[in-house]
């Protein structure tokens, strides 16, 4: 029967004949997730069948005088279990026994009990008792026999059914041969006392019918009639209040399957309609209402789960195809068809029924997939959810045994969605083509509109890649992208071929830039081939750039054109003004960047796949950038002389020129940025076919390098003026500071005074520059220190030194004030390294001066140091390699020298001596061997002299007349120490001393910078002066005992120390030449002509 047709108004008063006679015979207890009360199931079937009052009575009256149906109970005995063992073999032979008792007693009665106890034959006529068959020796039998018990009223009726053991009779004999145990013994003697042939009693089940549901299945205790064996098992029965002799016409003329079909569409119907009233989709879920009659219907009409399953699916099935729901609803039949599927099962007609409900979906579900985007749009909540659930459901169909079984054709599932798939794709494009088809016929229009065609084709495509595609794999295992790219491809490649024909190089400009926009929207739509599996063969889009061959110089010159009056604009604009607190360059820098980063973009957007001609791209593009920004540096230059033409103020003229310098450094890095930025390194792989390397180097790299060039040196003409300007005032500071009046200060001021810290390279706090109070010796902070940044101390620096160098600090203070505000950190470093330069020479030249004094040298140095400190700034400035330079490190020796004292000089002469004597391992002159300890208890130093050897030869005779002096050097830190000689040993090169010398000395004077043990050896002459041997510098700082508390107990442990033996430089000593030039220093000279002396007496030569 076809369900596509609503019921006739006499089909529809029959059928609701048919409820209404169900729910006023209903039979059972009540379910508790059912309806109970009848009157609620009259008024939802009412509404459910459109009836009104009048109606609903009429059919209502015309019902009760129906005639009533026979009850029955329908009582499977499946099994039991536990149940005693009755036979002497421990088992029983259990049958049963049931029925229905017409009059059961309420509990109440006085001799209910008794009446529970009572056997089934006992109580029920013995042609209303069913019997099962005997199960032999078991206590879990298996019957599974089903019996139908009619009753007339379920109030009052009872199910009895009593289980009994099988006895037959059988000699004493065979029983003793099945005895296992006592237990059996004694079951044979209480079968002696009972009659022969009688069965026993194994337990019953008495239950009411009115207490049982419609359909029950549960295992039941069976119940004792003595108190002997409480516990005798269970039994697994099944219970179905059914009818018969159902008086309606329904039931009367037609199956039970059809008629509860019918009943189900038309309730599942009333459901359906009432979510779309309230806009709910219907899950499936029927209310309790419809769930009870459904119930109700199909347990009086006896229908099979199977036949159920197959009414609910051919209603569902079609009325899917006439009411929206979801489709997840059809899953549980088809899961529950399959499952119980037996052919046999069905009639020829309900074969064909369901045959035809199995094609009309699929032909009807492929429509939908065919439809997709329409149907099941995402704008809808859950429309992907229901569009897999379909999927689900055509492939599990078409998967199920009755699908293949009936349907003589079975269909090739995914090819017939592949094909609907593609038909489905070509009628969406042609519609939205001709949805977009412009109004008036041109070239701009119709690029424009292909624009338009083209995003909605990639729209769709990505929705497929990203939310369809993956329904259609886990379900069908087919590539829905894959399907629909190839098919739109096709159709825009033929499309867009169509309506370009016209183009050529003469096209408007409003042309040129519509098709640059179809251009990218191709671009895009060609990339996502990415996203296809492997396949052979080209796609009809490959070579789409060639259709644009013509269009490219117009948009190259757009892009120029429009970049370069946006970079003019930004220079007439720009008050060479820092645009925000941070930043050092103008508005017009940001401007200039973001027009790069549209050509940039313009060359990324475009990314022709011919390496050739997007070499040709590249360098026009480039040259196009390098000529905007010559153009630029020229504007900018002539845009500060036009702000500074009537300007009175020289630093606000100064300032613009810093401006104008760092907006070049920042033209200059967005130009060195270009390579990177348009991927020259990609572009040259490309090439490296068609395009020698060197071509691309003279092409793009010499351009751009040629163009830094020209910015280089727009920027160190400025910085270089700048520079000038300062370099003047700093060597006449520098001048002043060396050129005044020296005033005596105590010597050794060890005092360390603080210096300023000039981090000229740091961001400078904004207000004006702080000034040092009057009376203080710190020098003025920077106003290019950072903020909250102290001055840090100078060691050994005197008063006088620092006090002198405030006017120079002071110069650089309001000098270089703008420039840091207003130059970028490189340039500044850039003039910094300048002014260092500069500087440098300018001290050198005051200190080459003839005749300077002590107290001008410490002033230079002091400047220097102070210099030094402001430029590293702790790392934040000028860096310590660019500051120490070879002039630099010169410069600093020597100004450390010449401002020393004297005693200060003397003391590094022997620092130099010592480390000499430890850098020297040749023993030319020979050498001498020493133990020296110090005894910190005593503050006294013991110098064991051992021996000397390979001195070398002074006297005639070939030997010498050694011994060796030992002094305490420098002579100022041990002036009341005497120096102390060893015996002569006449005649040896190898002399051995062995004399030991004690000195009272305190330790810190061990520890002064160059103190030392001189041992100087010398060839006595009777005659003349004696002649040197050599001599060795031991330092004191490093004497054993001196850096421990205690002193050494044994003294035979403290090492040997062999020192070689040098002898002093003739000439060229600089600290001897210092001492020497200060005429009035007595102790000074009494040093130099010493230490003369022994240079005259050195065998050493230049």
């Amino acid at each position: 029967m076809d369900l596509s047709h609503r019921f006739s108004k006499r089909e529809l008063a029959l059928l609701y004949e048919e409820v209404l006679y169900t729910i006023l015979h209903r039979l059972g207890k009540p379910k508790h997730d059912h309806v109970a009360d009848a009157q609620e199931l009259y008024a939802y079937v009412q509404k459910a069948f459109g009836m009104d009052a009048e109606e609903h009575s009429i059919i209502m009256q015309q019902v009760k005088a129906l005639e009533s149906p026979i009850f029955c109970l329908k009582a499977t005995v499946k099994e039991a279990k536990g149940i005693l063992g009755k036979d002497v073999s421990g088992f029983s032979d259990p049958y049963c026994l049931l029925g229905i008792e017409a009059k059961s007693h309420e509990p109440a009665h006085p001799d209910h009990r008794k009446r529970m106890k009572a056997v089934v034959k006992d109580l029920i006529p013995e042609d209303q008792i069913h019997r099962t068959q005997v199960i032999s020796q078991t206590l879990s039998p298996v019957w599974d026999e089903t019996f139908i018990l009619e009753f007339e009223d379920v109030e009052t009726a009872s199910f009895h059914l009593d289980m009994w053991d099988s006895d037959t009779v059988e000699s004493v004999r065979h029983k003793l041969g099945e005895l296992t145990d006592l237990h059996g013994l004694k079951r044979i003697f209480k079968d002696a006392r009972k009659d022969k042939g009688q069965d026993d009693f194994l337990g019953n089940v008495v239950l009411r019918l009115k207490d049982l549901p419609c359909s029950d299945d549960q295992w039941y205790q069976l119940e004792p009639r003595t108190e002997t064996y409480p516990n005798r098992g269970q039994c697994h029965l099944q219970f179905l209040l059914t009818h018969k002799k159902r008086a309606t016409t329904s039931s009367r003329t037609q199956p039970s399957y059809t008629v509860h079909r019918h009943l189900l569409q038309q309730l599942v119907s009333y459901e359906i309609l009432q979510h779309q009233a309230g806009s709910i989709a219907w899950d499936g879920e029927l209310s309790r209402h419809a769930s009870t009659v459904l119930y109700l219907h199909a347990t009086q009409k006896d229908l099979s789960d199977f036949h159920q399953v197959m009414a609910q699916w051919l209603a569902y099935s079609k009325l899917y195809q006439s009411l929206e729901f979801n489709s997840n609803c059809l899953l549980h039949q088809i899961t529950s068809i399959e499952y119980q599927w037996v052919q046999e099962r069905l009639r020829p007609e309900q074969k064909a029924e369901l045959a035809e409900s199995f094609q009309s979906l699929l032909t009807y579900g492929v429509s939908l997939v065919r439809r997709y985007r329409i149907i099941f749009p995402l704008s809808v909540p859950r429309s992907t959810e229901r569009l897999q659930s379909l999927l689900r459901v055509l492939v599990q169909m078409c998967k199920m045994k009755a699908f293949h079984e009936l349907c003589t054709l079975s269909p090739d599932l995914p090819q017939m969605v592949s094909k609907a798939l593609k038909s489905g794709t070509a009628e969406w494009f042609h519609m939205k083509k001709q949805h977009l088809k412009p109004m008036v016929k041109s070239m701009e229009e119709n690029g424009k509109a292909l624009s338009r065609l083209l995003l909605e084709v990639i729209g769709d495509l990505q929705q497929c890649q990203k939310i369809w595609n993956k329904f259609f794999i886990n379900t069908l295992k087919l590539n829905l992208f894959f399907i629909t790219y190839l098919e739109l491809e096709s159709l825009v490649a033929e499309h867009v071929q169509e309506q370009l024909r016209e183009v050529d190089s003469s096209m408007s400009k409003p042309t040129a830039e519509s098709l640059f926009q179809l251009y990218m929207n191709l671009q895009e739509l060609y990339r996502m081939k990415d996203f296809l599996p492997k396949r052979e063969g080209p796609l009809a889009l490959s070579s789409f750039h060639q259709w644009f061959k013509e269009a490219v110089p117009q948009w190259l010159q757009k892009a120029y054109t429009i970049a370069l009056e946006r970079a003019q604009r930004a220079v007439q604009m720009d008050q060479l003004t820092p645009f925000g607190e941070h930043n050092k360059h103008s508005t017009s820098t940001v401007d200039l960047s973001t027009c790069y980063a549209q050509i940039v973009k313009t060359w990324q957007q475009l990314n022709w796949p011919d390496p050739e001609e997007a070499f040709m791209i590249m360098v026009k593009l480039v040259e196009d950038m390098c000529k905007i920004a010559l153009m630029y540096c020229r504007l900018i230059k002539e845009r500060a002389e036009a702000l500074s033409l009537n300007e009175r103020n020289e630093g606000k003229a100064a300032n613009r020129l810093c401006i104008v310098v760092n907006n070049i450094k920042q033209l200059r890095l967005l130009i060195r940025k270009l390579p990177l930025q348009l991927d020259w390194a990609q572009l040259e792989q490309r090439t490296g076919d068609v395009i020698d390397q060197q071509q691309i180097q003279h092409t793009l790299h010499n351009q751009l390098d040629s163009t830094v060039s020209c910015l280089d040196h727009e920027v160190r003409d400025v910085v270089q003026a700048l520079a000038t300007k300062l370099e003047k005032g700093i060597a006449r500071h520098i001048q002043e500071l060396s050129s005044s009046n020296d005033t005596r200060e105590p010597e050794d001021d060890q005092t360390g005074h603080s210096l300023p810290t000039s981090s000229l390279w740091e961001e400078a706090p904004l207000g004006p520059p702080a000034l040092p109070a009057p009376a203080s010796t710190a020098l003025p902070l920077s106003p290019l220190c950072p903020a909250g940044c102290g001055p840090p101390a100078l060691p050994n620096a005197p008063l006088l030194s620092l006090q002198s160098i405030i006017p120079l600090m002071k110069f650089l203070e309001s000098e270089l004030q703008y420039l840091n505000e207003h130059l970028v950190h490189e340039n500044f470093k850039s003039l910094l390294a300048l002014l260092w330069h500069h500087t440098l020479a300018v001290l050198s030249a005051a200190a080459g001066q003839q005749g300077p004094s002590t107290q001008r040298y410490k002033k230079l140095h002091c400047a220097l140091k102070s210099l030094e400190l402001c430029f590293h700034a702790e790392g934040c400035g000028l860096p310590l390699e660019t500051l120490h330079t070879a002039a630099f490190l010169s410069l600093e020796t020597h100004l450390a020298l010449c401002s020393a004292t004297s005693r200060k000089l003397i003391q590094k002469y022997f620092s130099n001596r010592i480390q000499q004597q430890l850098d020297t391992s040749s023993e030319k002159y020979g050498a001498v061997t020493i133990k020296a300890l110090y005894r910190p208890s005593e503050q006294k130093l013991r110098v064991e002299v051992l021996n000397a050897v390979n001195l070398i030869p002074l006297d005639s005779n070939g030997s010498s007349d050694p011994f060796v002096q030992l002094t305490l050097e420098p002579r100022h830190e041990f002036p009341e120490v005497v120096a102390r000689t060893t015996q002569c040993k006449r005649n040896e090169l190898h002399p051995l001393f062995d004399e030991a010398f004690d000195f009272l000395i305190p330790p810190e004077k061990c520890r002064q910078e160059g103190a030392c043990l001189l041992l100087t050896v010398f060839d006595y002459d009777t005659l003349g002066a004696n002649d040197l041997e050599g001599e060795a510098f031991f330092p004191l700082r490093h004497l054993p005992g001196l850096d421990t508390d205690e002193d050494q107990a044994d003294a035979g442990r403290v090492p040997q120390t062999r020192l070689p033996l040098t002898h002093p430089k003739p000439t060229g000593d600089e600290i001897l030449q210092l001492l020497e030039s200060r005429k009035g220093d007595k102790e000074a000279q009494a040093f130099v002509k010493l230490r003369k002396q022994r240079a005259k007496q050195s065998k050493e030569t230049e």
